[in-house]
């Protein structure tokens, strides 16, 4: 029997990485559903190639011309609708990758139809976590984490039942990271875009250059995982082919790495529990003689910093840290601040006064997430001009 899949955020980079896959293996898997926001001409290609049955599209005026048209699927206009008329368990498998907080009320909604949710919207896991694990023992959905980072460890420690020690998430550094230039006015956009080792998009390849990337997985890992953040370290490894180091109180420790290639975890959680094998290169000698892990230079990456003013347990505080840096970094991409501004202002408005008492408040709600992101969105401009 094939197995149901659903994919949101079909048009971004793991999304297309999946669908590619499963179109030269329809005889397998069998796409009910795709979700995208306005890359309708990507969408409708998908839709097409893989035969989906059912189409979100969030964009409304996409939405309303693509209604008047005959179209061989159903179309929606959110999560909600699609859900009016699909019930239960409906899906063996959904990936869950639509970027931002827009993929929150999606990613959450979604868990109550589908057997394996393989989540890479970092925002559910840092801001609602405690909300998405509730959802998931209540409708007893597995859960697989897709980062490379996170799959990895969890890779190792779920066929694993030693207690964890310490666990290090590898950085490349981004394109900075051998920069001698302690000037950051040097750091342009189109430096900053370089990424040595991914194809990303681009609010994510500069979270990569600042090492924001890194601070997110970092609270990524410590929901998914159970572990304080004193448990949890940062090393740079500019080849990217190790993803995490787990180590275990039995003094043992697991490297886990493999070549930098997204498709592997993905494939790996749509294969959850299947025994099969991968086109995948030789082991790369010459890269695990010469690791270069190293500590981060907090001089060179100050918004590691943020990590010690993290609170202990999940809060508010993570939607406004995400929010603030989503701000900057769209001021940044726009060329309306520079890379320095970015780092400045990102440690500046984070250690506002007003926002510590959010650090205390864990989140009720989705609402509630939705809401205090929209107000950080809507009054940004006192924030970012004015000491308050």
């Amino acid at each position: 029997m094939k197995k149901k899949i659903a994919v949101l955020g079909s048009t971004g980079s793991l999304g297309k990485i999946l669908c590619n896959y499963i179109s030269k293996n329809l005889n397998r898997y069998d796409v009910n559903l795709l979700v995208a926001n306005k890359n309708v001409s990507e969408l409708l290609s998908q839709a097409k190639k893989l035969k989906v049955k059912n189409i979100i599209i969030y964009n409304k005026e996409i939405f309303k011309k693509l209604s008047n048209k005959k179209l061989k699927f159903n179309i929606f206009n959110n999560i909600e609708d699609f859900q009016n008329t699909n019930k239960g368990k409906i899906f063996d498998y959904t990936l869950a990758a639509i970027s931002g907080l827009n993929g929150l009320v999606p990613t959450f909604k979604i868990i109550k139809n589908t057997k394996i949710i393989a989540i890479a919207n970092k925002e559910s896991i840092i801001c609602a976590w405690n909300l998405i694990s509730r959802e998931l023992k209540k409708f007893n959905t597995q859960f697989i984490p897709v980062d490379s980072e996170h799959y990895s460890a969890w890779f190792s420690i779920s066929s694993n039942k030693v207690k964890i020690k310490k666990i290090y998430l590898t950085a490349s550094g981004g394109p900075f990271l051998n920069n001698k230039s302690k000037n950051k006015i040097n750091y342009t956009l189109s430096k900053a875009l370089k990424h040595p080792n991914w194809k990303m998009g681009h609010k994510i390849t500069i979270d990569s250059a600042t090492l924001m990337n890194k601070v997110f997985e970092i609270i990524e890992a410590k929901n998914i995982f159970n572990i304080k953040y004193k448990d949890l370290q940062i090393l740079t490894h500019p080849k990217s082919y190790i993803h995490s180091i787990i180590c275990y109180h039995n003094g043992f420790f697991d490297l886990i790495g493999h070549e930098t290639s997204m498709k592997i975890p993905l494939i790996n959680s749509l294969k959850f529990n299947e025994n099969f094998k991968m086109d995948t290169s030789s082991l790369n000698l010459k890269l695990l003689n010469n690791l270069d892990l190293k500590l981060v230079d907090k001089k060179k990456f100050p918004t590691i910093k943020i990590i010690n003013n993290l609170p202990d347990n999940l809060s508010l505080f993570e939607t406004i840290l995400v929010s603030i840096n989503d701000k900057l970094v769209d001021l940044f991409l726009k060329k309306k601040i520079s890379y320095k501004d970015l780092c400045d202002n990102l440690l500046r408005i984070v250690n506002l006064k007003k926002f510590k008492k959010f650090k205390k408040i864990q989140p009720r709600n989705i609402d509630q997430i939705i809401n205090l992101s929209t107000y950080i969105n809507t009054n940004f401009d006192n924030l970012m001009y004015k000491k308050s």
